[in-house]
């Protein structure tokens, strides 16, 4: 036979193609886990920034949501680019810039300064991100690609719920800053190793990227989040706030605008029309906006209000981390069995009554009483609700559209971040910069939550259609 003559151990080749197939996605995962952990690992670290640094109630809610708000805001222009310039040069540019920004951020002598260094970190992330994911998808083929995703996937989970975890371990001993030093070295190693495992490809010259469409939602959704923040500090109605609400509108239609007309469009507006995509867009916006609340809120509280040390509050949020992945894991085989619309309502419903007795949170509610309990109910539902969203999005369209429908709900993964954590803290201003000890606005904030959660499990039980979407592969989202 051919294949004897021209090799005589011909599993050989194929043994070491698939080794470096598998060194690769660890390497890509590796990267992918510095991103995600950083949207929640500064949360704990929050109260050491601000008596470092001086940081108000503004400057600490724009170190949470500057990152997410670039990372989300520029993830699809990132897509494009990896798309006309390869995937290895976005990869090892957003690398580079990432790691860069975490070690400008680490050694932040001032609000500017770490605001800055967020921002960039962002950026690095919305180049890396994408370009990692379009690797994964073009590296491995068949029942491998599913794998691939698998684990990806697992990997966004993870790292999220970890994130509060290895931020307390970090800002209470080593400090604060290596919650951003420690992607250095990481970043440093990645950078050495990844170009000998990423092929490289010519740049795609016909490519035409859409700069005005990502400055125009990027710029709407951070003058959607001013306006929020400013409000906890001129209330609903003054001018500070509602004129940036106004911009974030205008701006946002200039973007449906050019993305109408625009020959290669950062998001293709025609998805919007696919009900499953616009329900797994939503679900994952007021699911990730309540996650990432949850955490900013309960840390700041522990800390600021409870005086409690930042290793402590990230052992405290353990259970919650666990109760994400418990949730996603009963939501996965809901949604095949009982359909994404109900799984959606329930999870939602779990997550507003986990919210419910944090309405009434003040200095004296027990931790493990109160505080606790109702986080990890309120995250168990809304990790049904994760799976539920990228599974309605992405099992319910053609294949052909998977990776639009993808982009969108990543896209809303991030901003939902961002804007949930502006919400909460303009509702808890008073407690968020007041004296220590302070907790006045939490239990506002809270209902607040509990009313999102509620509103969700309603629309939910009309937006989300009924049946059972496709899950035979895993979905490319984190």
């Amino acid at each position: 036979m051919t294949h004897d003559t021209a090799s005589p151990h011909p599993s050989v080749p194929h043994t070491a193609a698939r080794n470096a197939s598998g060194v690769l996605l660890a390497l890509l995962c590796a990267a992918q886990f510095m991103l995600v952990l950083d949207v929640t690992v500064v949360n704990v670290a929050l109260p050491g920034m601000a008596a470092d640094l001086h940081l108000d109630r503004t400057a600490l809610t724009w170190v949470v949501t500057a990152y997410a708000l670039c990372f989300g805001g520029l993830m699809l222009l990132g897509g494009r680019l990896a798309d006309a310039l390869g995937a290895r040069r976005v990869l090892l540019a957003g690398l580079a810039v990432f790691t860069a920004a975490s070690l400008a951020s680490g050694l932040a002598g001032s609000a500017a300064v770490l605001i800055g260094g967020r921002v960039a970190q962002g950026v690095g992330a919305a180049l890396l991100s994408p370009a990692a994911l379009a690797l994964v998808t073009t590296s491995f083929h068949g029942p491998a690609r599913n794998r691939a995703l698998g684990v990806w996937a697992a990997i966004g989970g993870t790292g999220s719920a970890l994130g509060v975890l290895v931020g307390g371990a970090l800002a209470g001993g080593p400090g604060w800053s290596w919650v951003f030093h420690v992607n250095v070295p990481v970043g440093l190693a990645l950078l050495a190793v990844l170009p000998r495992y990423v092929p490289a490809r010519a740049p795609r010259p016909s490519a035409r990227l859409d700069v005005p469409g990502a400055v125009l939602v990027t710029g709407g959704t951070g003058a959607l989040i001013y306006g929020l923040v400013r409000a906890g500090d001129g209330g609903w109605g003054a001018p500070g706030t509602l004129l940036p609400l106004l911009a974030a509108a205008v701006l946002y239609a200039g973007f449906a605008a050019v993305e109408r007309v625009a020959r290669e469009p950062l998001m293709d507006l025609r998805m919007f029309t696919r009900r499953p995509v616009v329900a797994g867009a939503f679900l994952m916006l007021i699911a990730t906006g309540l996650l990432i609340a949850f955490f900013f809120l309960g840390s700041v509280y522990l800390q600021h209000g409870r005086g409690y040390g930042a290793l402590r509050t990230g052992l405290v949020f353990l259970p919650v981390a666990v109760a994400v992945g418990a949730g996603a894991h009963l939501g996965s085989r809901l949604v095949s069995t009982a359909g994404s619309r109900a799984t959606a309502v329930g999870g939602m419903v779990v997550a507003t009554a986990g919210c419910v007795p944090l309405t009434r949170l003040g200095v004296d509610s027990g931790v493990y009483g109160v505080l606790l309990p109702g986080l990890a109910a309120a995250a168990f539902g809304l990790g049904a609700v994760f799976v539920t969203a990228t599974t309605t999005a992405l099992g319910m369209v053609a294949h052909e559209e998977a990776g639009l429908a993808s982009g969108v709900v990543n896209t809303f993964h991030e901003v939902g971040g961002a804007i949930g954590v502006a919400v909460v803290s303009a509702v808890a201003a008073a407690g968020i910069g007041g004296a220590p000890g302070s907790v006045a606005g939490f239990a506002d904030a809270f209902l607040v939550c509990a009313v999102a959660a509620g509103g969700c499990a309603a629309v939910s039980a009309v937006l989300v259609p009924r049946g059972r979407p496709e899950t035979g592969g895993a979905m490319p989202v984190h």
